[in-house]
């Protein structure tokens, strides 16, 4: 498998602009994007199977969502919020146009990255090189469930520094059952980038990638801003005209069996697909689930 190419892009924001890195797989004239865009604590390199898998058709970009990967970390702690991102990636679709005019893209989100991409597909009148021809929801709807926000508010941003590569892999896997079964072949490699060295120690030990005021806002929520929220993102997804495809844990405490029900009967008329023993959320490591993304996409 060909690794990606790193590339950064400047974004604005109230406090003088930041620096957004983004992950390239394929080739960089295809004019078909495909737009991957991890989860709340994740990065971008989550999608490494699914864009090898992908990359022979499309150019693939997966974004370190600000405060993430590779990618600055903010100095508004209540920056790390949807309008802020949805403006970033506004920014990185104009600069890939701008590199070679993109014609066809598609979205594939996982929870925030989900999040993200309803308010893209969601809003008709957003400056896009093109519209969004296909969405990719995984594990995520316009409804959340507020015990699934007080779960990961519980964990998010509080991990400290570790003794090894293998150490944090541990200490993340401990989070992250719901992920479903991997092997531990699989889990370092999800886990590998997901940590970077504690600045000036020279013994190897690792810390978290991301910036922990992500946290900021997750516990600022109350039940009745969320409840509000999803009012929103109600709207946004009723608007929606491209296709969808809604992968769902059957195990999930996030997207409810009847949230995902709902989004089979309104809006853009999803077509759902679960899998069994997983949780939140599907990693896209497995075959079946790179392959159900790739039918969807490219059949």
């Amino acid at each position: 498998m060909t690794d990606p190419t790193l590339n950064y892009l400047p974004c604005a924001h109230a406090f003088g602009g930041h620096r957004m890195a983004y992950w390239q797989w394929g080739d960089t004239e295809n004019p078909h994007v495909v737009m991957c865009v991890h989860g709340l604590s994740r990065q971008g390199r989550d999608f490494d199977v699914l864009a090898g898998y992908l990359a022979d058709q499309a150019r693939v970009v997966c974004p370190d969502v600000a405060g993430r990967g590779q990618s600055d970390w903010l100095q508004d702690p209540m920056a790390y919020q949807i309008p802020q991102y949805v403006a970033d990636m506004l920014a990185l679709l104009a600069h890939l146009d701008q590199q070679a005019p993109v014609t066809t893209l598609d979205w594939v989100g996982t929870s925030m990255g989900g999040l993200i991409g309803m308010a893209i597909a969601g809003q008709p009148g957003l400056p896009l090189p093109a519209p969004v021809n296909k969405l990719v929801l995984n594990d995520v709807g316009p409804a959340i469930e507020w015990s699934a926000i007080q779960r990961i508010a519980a964990y998010l941003g509080k991990a400290g520094h570790f003794d090894s590569l293998q150490q944090a892999a541990d200490a993340m896997w401990a989070v992250s059952t719901s992920f479903g079964p991997h092997t531990p072949e699989q889990w370092l490699a999800l886990s590998r980038p997901m940590v970077k060295p504690v600045p000036g120690a020279q013994d190897g030990r690792v810390m978290l990638h991301y910036d922990p005021a992500i946290a900021v806002a997750v516990r600022a929520a109350t039940e009745e801003s969320a409840r509000q929220g999803e009012a929103t993102l109600w709207l946004l997804y009723d608007q929606i005209k491209a296709p969808v495809l809604v992968l769902r844990g059957a195990d999930s405490d996030l997207l409810s069996h009847e949230t995902a029900l709902a989004m089979t009967q309104r809006g853009p008329r999803a077509r759902v697909v679960e899998f069994e023993g997983v949780g939140h959320a599907p990693t896209l490591v497995s075959l079946d689930q790179v392959s159900t993304v790739s039918d969807f996409l490219f059949v």
